[in-house]
Order: C-alpha cells, then sequence, then structure tokens
C-alpha cells in the first residue's frame, strides 16, 4: 500500500489549498449574508464567482477518473483533494464542479449513459451549466431496504410513466437543477436486485412537482432537499440507465466512490474544527489558566488528533483497495467507513463546540453548520446501523 501523493496530485492539492485560502474562507461571510438575502436556494453571486476563479485554476470535475474529462486522478489522489474541500462543504466543493449529487450522477452517465444521454445532460453537468438530483428515498418506506420502494417505472410502449413520491432530492429546488435520475420499480416480480431501473427525468416534466424544501436543523442548504411527486410522469424510453433491472447494479457502482468522497470531506471538516478548537484553547481564558492548560481540554485535543487520522487511515485503505482491485473486493471497507468517519467528525465537531461554549452553538464560527451537516451522514446513503449490519454479516460469512 502506498498514500503518498502523485506529482498531480500534490499538484492539485498545493493549488487547491491557496485557492481556499485566497478565495473560500475570505468568502464565507459573504456567503452567508447572500444567503440570507436570497432565501439560500440559488447560487448566490459569490458561488458563480469562485466557480469561475476555480475553473481558471484548473480546478474543475477534479473527482472525474477520465482524464478527457476531468482530472484523470485515482481515489487515492482524490481523497485528500475532497478532505481540503470539506473545510468549506457549502463553498468548496460546488465551485470546483465535484459537489454531490452531481458526482455521483455524471458518474452514472459517464459509466452506463448512452451517447445521446451524455451529449443532452452530461456535458452541461461537466461544464456546469446545469445541476442534477438523485431521487431514491422515499419518505413513506424504510429505503435503506431498497425492497421497500415503491415508486413505478411502468413501460408504456415507447415510454416510461413514473408514479411515485420522494424526497431528500438535493439540489432539485434551485431552478439550475434540470435533471433527475428517479430510482423506481420497473418488475415487482423479478428477484430484488432485478426490480429496480433508474431513469432520467427532466424536471420541467409534465406531473413532476416539487413539493417543498426539506431543511437540515433550521439550515437551507444550496438548491435545497426536495420532496418531490411524480405524478404520472411520461418519458421516452430511452432515458432509462443501462436496461430495465440494472437500478440496484447502478446504485451500487455510484456509492462505492462516492462513500470515498463524503467521508473524506467529512475528515476535512473535523480538521477545520480542529483548528478552531486548538486556537480557542490557546486563547480563552477561564479560572486562572487558557483552556488549553486544562487536562481535559488536552485530553479532547489528544484524542480528536488520532480519531481523525485513524479515520483518515480507513478511508484511504478504502479508496487504495477500490483503486486496486474495485468496489466488490472494498465492500466490507466502504461499509465501516460510512460509519467510521462521520462518527469521528462529528466527535471532533461537538467537542470544539464545547470548547467554544456559547460561541460554538451560534453562527458566529461554522461549527453548528459542518455539525448540522455532518450529523445527516450518519443517515444518508444508508444509516449507521445498516451499514454495520451489513459489516456484521460479512464477518459472520468469513467464518
Amino acid at each position: 500500500m502506498d498514500f503518498s501523493f502523485s506529482q498531480q496530485c500534490e499538484e492539485l492539492r498545493q493549488s487547491l489549498l491557496s485557492f481556499m485560502e485566497d478565495s473560500v474562507y475570505p468568502a464565507e461571510p459573504r456567503f452567508e449574508a447572500e444567503i440570507a438575502e436570497l432565501g439560500g436556494v440559488e447560487a448566490t453571486p459569490v458561488q458563480r464567482e469562485l466557480k469561475v476563479e476555480a475553473r481558471a485554476r484548473g480546478l474543475w470535475n477534479l473527482f472525474l477518473p477520465d482524464p478527457d474529462l476531468g482530472a484523470g486522478l485515482s481515489n487515492v489522489d482524490y481523497a485528500p483533494l475532497a478532505e481540503i474541500m470539506g473545510r468549506s462543504i457549502w463553498l468548496a466543493p460546488e465551485a470546483t464542479n465535484c459537489s454531490a449529487p452531481d458526482t455521483g450522477n455524471m458518474e452514472v452517465l459517464h459509466q452506463f449513459g448512452t451517447a445521446g444521454q451524455k451529449e443532452r445532460w452530461l456535458a452541461p453537468l461537466i461544464d456546469g451549466e446545469i445541476r442534477s438530483c438523485f431521487s431514491m428515498t422515499e419518505p413513506d418506506v424504510a429505503s435503506s431496504d431498497p425492497r421497500n420502494l415503491e415508486t413505478r417505472i411502468e413501460p408504456d410502449g415507447e415510454d416510461f410513466i413514473i408514479n411515485g413520491r420522494k424526497w431528500w432530492s438535493t439540489g432539485a429546488v434551485s431552478e439550475d437543477c434540470k435533471v433527475a435520475i428517479v430510482m423506481g420499480v420497473t418488475n415487482p416480480d423479478a428477484p430484488p436486485k432485478q426490480r429496480y431501473s433508474m431513469i432520467l427525468v427532466p424536471l420541467d416534466a409534465d406531473g413532476v412537482e416539487v413539493v417543498r424544501d426539506v431543511p437540515v436543523f433550521g439550515y437551507h442548504d444550496r438548491g435545497g432537499h426536495a420532496e418531490i411527486a411524480y405524478n404520472d410522469v411520461r418519458v421516452p424510453a430511452s432515458n432509462l440507465i443501462a436496461n430495465e433491472g440494472d437500478g440496484y447494479m447502478i446504485a451500487q457502482a455510484r456509492l462505492g466512490p462516492g462513500r470515498v468522497h463524503h467521508c473524506m470531506r467529512a475528515i476535512g471538516s473535523a480538521e477545520r474544527a480542529f483548528d478552531l478548537m486548538v486556537a480557542r484553547a490557546k486563547q480563552r481564558s477561564a479560572f486562572g489558566s487558557t483552556l488549553g492548560e486544562k487536562g481535559i481540554v488536552q485530553d479532547w485535543i489528544a484524542e480528536a488528533r488520532w480519531r481523525i487520522d485513524q479515520a483518515r487511515l480507513l478511508v484511504l485503505y478504502t479508496a487504495w483497495l477500490i483503486d486496486t482491485q474495485g468496489n466488490r473486493a472494498a465492500r466490507r471497507e466502504i461499509s465501516a467507513i460510512k460509519v467510521v468517519a462521520p462518527r469521528a467528525a462529528l466527535w471532533v465537531l461537538d467537542t470544539a463546540i464545547q470548547v467554544h461554549g456559547g460561541m460554538g452553538v451560534s453562527d458566529d464560527t461554522p461549527l453548528a453548520r459542518l455539525w448540522a451537516h455532518t450529523r445527516t451522514l450518519r443517515i444518508a446513503d444508508g444509516p449507521d446501523e445498516v451499514h454495520n449490519m451489513v459489516l456484521a454479516w460479512r464477518e459472520l460469512g468469513r467464518y
């Protein structure tokens, strides 16, 4: 195993670090003011400016392994870049066209899309002209078990008709979001893993209703987290991704590398919190000494350091496995990092909030917003309990 940075990765890492210091961190107060004014749904002026600057610096589509479309990096090389972007989760990923769910949707279209689908949807996503959403989770069922999905994708002549209700379709509230990848049941009588398909649905199609934007702990993220009703939505059969019944397979291909991205961004958020915590501990005095001189705070700092480093090494190992042996060989580790990284990051964030006292729960620091975002990762892409259950099944099966 070799986790050292390639020359290309190191060059991009240094460029990204400079971009963060020069442009991203200074833009955060302006971003907060703009989302308060604009409602937090559409891209703000500063976000659009950062996208132009990032692209001019060559920091664009860093996640795509195809060198003709993106940076051509391995998962191990992209991981440290994702970590850096996680330090400003609401600005840096979108500025570099590396934000979810667009990244996963672009990977799906790149890997499984037809030439026509790529021309119509992938090309403008690659250029950052539009955004997309991913409609899988449903409000009325436990969607972590895909056998519960109720949305139907039914053939009708040369078309498919979609009926169902989804939520947490991130980004769909924005006018920039032009297409959804919808996962639903095409054959309820097939074996479980062959029941589902994925299909492209333009958001301006008749019958698509964006019902509401669902806030996260009171925060409204860029593009929102939409609840969407699909009511007799008719799309051509050419919008089907791959073949009927391939939805489960596509989902697994989409979620593997995507979980590495999420986990490394979570570690970046934890590192940002760690920096703030240490600075606060050195500056703030109480009961005759600085907080950093208190034994309990020193314990927190030490534990935060090894929690972050442990999580990072496990995620890098998982990225290396995916690069060298493929998603299937890394299934156990993918489940593990999905639990370990958010829990480690949340522990660090919570401790940093405690060190900041009243300031920590306000919006005077990024800690509260980072905590709210990171807390969702214990549920998004499968809750901790499901990943632990799957991990236990695999371990029991080895004996």
